[in-house]
């Protein structure tokens, strides 16, 4: 299960960016020049400062799969409900049957985000997120929101996230061919889906806010 996921992370790295190693940067590069707070509609999210890179792409892809976010808080934490609920019941309530759910999600995270980073190349889309400290809370939400939905282009437009309603949907489905039986259904893939959408905006919500909560918590100056 998790060999498919690391091929398709592989098979991207070599079609974006052959010659180049992966460098993953932790650190979430926050884009300058903020516009003016909005309180009624949020402006556009910041353009990128150049064009997404296929290394870019890459080191996106591997962050968001094998990054600290996923592999620990969502990763543990997805395993850690569905062996309580014994879901689904072939993998059973053990510690074996943690590693197998843990293991199905991190396949089907790696096979969704090859497959938005590849396929957004071709709309130019700039997958990441950026956050914007200067808008009041509540166009910070509207951010978060929005973002889910949509991407930037490199010219600065923002645009339906078309890879991502391809890769979300696509790998769910396409995870039914090795999943239990049990949650291999059609029902089952429409709902992880929307538990996909969920999840990505629940990530852009905490790149946007925990900065803001860290320096907080451990009295750190801006």
């Amino acid at each position: 299960m998790f060999a498919s996921g690391v091929v398709a992370l592989l098979l991207l790295a070599a079609t974006l960016s052959p010659a180049q190693t992966v460098h993953i940067d932790v650190e979430h590069a926050e884009p300058p020049n903020a516009p003016e707070p909005s309180e009624a509609v949020p402006p556009p999210p910041h353009p990128p400062e150049h064009p997404m890179t296929g290394h870019e792409r890459v080191n996106w892809a591997v962050r968001g799969t094998v990054g600290p976010l996923s592999l620990g808080v969502v990763g543990i934490f997805s395993a850690a409900v569905g062996t309580a609920e014994n879901s689904p019941k072939e993998y059973g309530g053990s510690w074996a049957g943690f590693g197998k759910r843990y293991g199905m999600r991190l396949t089907g995270v790696a096979t969704s985000n090859a497959i938005e980073a590849s396929m957004g190349v071709m709309w130019g889309e700039d997958p990441r997120y950026f956050r914007d400290p200067s808008l009041p809370f509540g166009g910070r939400v509207k951010r978060v929101i929005r973002m889910t939905f949509f991407d930037y282009r490199a010219d600065g437009q923002v645009i339906p996230a078309y890879a991502r309603f391809i890769a979300i949907p696509g790998s769910n489905f396409l995870s039914n061919t090795w999943r239990a039986d049990s949650e291999a259904t059609t029902q089952d893939a429409l709902l992880r889906t929307v538990y996909g959408f969920a999840s990505t905006m629940g990530k852009n919500a905490f790149l946007e806010f925990w900065p803001d909560a860290k320096r907080k918590v451990f009295h750190r100056k801006p």
